[in-house]
């Protein structure tokens, strides 16, 4: 496997200049929300680049830097270029399997979070090479103590499993995702920290990891499992005493509630989110706790309430993002906005405003989130076809279709075939009969996006997406 010895990159510390790191990172952050990306800059990232340890960022760090410097490239910042910093395939074992802790990596920003080995050996280390998820939380140390290294191995696989959810979808991840997780937690309750700082850090980290385990689990319709695994983060969060996990715990146990048809769950846990979350500087996050209490109270049936609840979210998300905003609610914009908005509506039956609010959606998300992308059309296919409009929304599902090569999620799939189920009876329409076709017909069997007897798809180029953060 290729190493290299790091360089501290002096360039990049000249540019930051008299601004902390953190005060540097949320820069970074404030210019990735002016071009539409979301990046999950923070202190110890931009200590990674000064200190050489990131020799060149993923594409869409590059993007921010290069708007954050106009008239600079990569090299001008420091950074080496990135075809200069690929690795080598390292070799196999006698077997043919791929031996413990030696995974194909790339000398770059991503690579870097594959070098934790978070799968041991074999089938799971193959597995998880494949899909970008690469190595292993290291073991305890003797004597059961952990450190920097173990704690930053779990928050970067945090980052690295929400980023190959937007990217892939939940279907392929999850069994994959749970053995770090399994690995941070027995490293929780075997060993000590040296430092408290150290000890909280890990448990927010395994608090976090949990619910991005959690996550893959409802995508993916492990509705059961995702329900263990939100109840583990959030005792985690009582334990540590950390209001920002509880926060995020109760949103997705919120979300996972209304997903399973417990309206008054859901509706309860989105206002405990919101007393967890009332003295944390962050609007953003009070909103999205908002739309998921607006959530609940549509599926109890209950318009007044929901408007009421809506009205609240959109205020404060008009109070705008800040520095202060959680890492993880980088997917949380404007068309997510619509998109539960869209949602609240169409549970209430109102479908003229749950296929305006579907539109905005689709009209403002990123077509890099693939995931997103596709999450959106296919509800707006599915508020169309229950709105009246069935070649509208086929032709909208055809769209769905197209990205899917890119991107499993159960949930989407469920969306769609409820989508041809509506459907079935217009199979005579030209519009409505390709996609039911289309759909029935194996995956491989689909017309490339934008080819003959197929819409173009709308499909991002060659940039990976950014983390759609849970």
């Amino acid at each position: 496997m290729a190493t290299s010895r790091a360089v501290p990159n002096l360039a990049f510390r000249r540019l930051r200049g008299q601004r902390s790191p953190g005060e540097f990172a949320a820069a970074v952050r404030r210019a990735a929300r002016e071009i539409g990306e979301q990046v999950a800059c923070d202190a110890r990232y931009v200590g990674r680049v000064e200190s050489g340890e990131i020799r060149c960022p993923n594409y869409a760090y590059e993007r921010v830097f290069l708007h954050m410097f106009p008239g600079l490239s990569l090299t001008d910042l420091g950074f080496t270029a990135r075809e200069h910093v690929r690795g080598r395939r390292s070799r196999t074992a006698p077997d043919g399997r791929a031996p413990a802790q030696q995974i194909t990596t790339r000398n770059d920003e991503e690579s870097d979070v594959l070098r934790r080995a978070f799968m041991t050996s074999g089938t799971a280390t193959v597995a998880a090479a494949s899909l970008g998820l690469g190595a292993v939380l290291p073991a305890p140390r003797a004597g059961g103590r952990f450190g920097e290294t173990e704690v930053h191995a779990v928050e970067e696989a945090v980052r690295r499993i929400r980023l190959l959810d937007d990217r892939h979808g939940a279907d392929r991840l999850y069994r994959i995702a749970a053995e770090p997780l399994r690995t941070a937690y027995a490293l929780l309750d075997a060993g000590t920290a040296v430092r408290r700082s150290t000890a909280d850090r890990m448990q927010a980290g395994a608090g976090e990891l949990a619910l991005s385990v959690g996550w893959l689990a409802h995508d993916s319709g492990r509705l059961d499992d995702a329900r263990s695994h939100y109840a583990e983060a959030l005792a985690t969060a009582r334990v540590a005493g950390d209001p920002a996990l509880e926060a995020h715990a109760f949103s997705n146990t919120s979300f996972l509630a209304r997903d399973s048809g417990r309206y008054r769950e859901a509706v309860r846990a989105a206002q405990a989110g919101q007393r967890a979350g009332r003295h944390l500087p962050s609007p953003r996050l009070l909103a999205l706790l908002t739309l998921r209490e607006a959530g609940g109270w549509a599926g109890l049936g209950d318009r007044a309430a929901c408007e009421e609840a809506l009205g609240r979210a959109h205020k404060l998300f008009g109070r705008g993002p800040g520095d202060a905003d959680p890492e993880w609610m980088s997917f949380f914009g404007e068309p997510e906005l619509e998109a539960l908005e869209a949602q609240c509506w169409s549970v209430l039956g109102d479908r003229p405003r749950a296929t305006r609010h579907a539109r905005r959606a689709v009209a403002l998300q990123d077509p890099h989130f693939t995931r997103n992308l596709a999450l959106y059309r296919a509800q707006l296919a599915a508020d169309l076809a229950r709105g009246g409009a069935p070649e509208e929304a086929a032709a909208t599902g055809e769209r769905v279709l197209d990205l899917l090569d890119q991107v499993q999620s159960s949930r989407i799939h469920a969306l769609l075939a409820g989508t041809a189920r509506l459907l079935a009876p217009h199979a005579g329409g030209e519009a409505v009969a390709s996609f039911l076709a289309r759909r029935a017909a194996p995956a491989s069997s689909w017309p490339a996006a934008g080819a003959a007897g197929g819409p173009a798809s709308g499909r991002a180029a060659a940039a990976p997406p950014a983390p759609r953060l849970r």
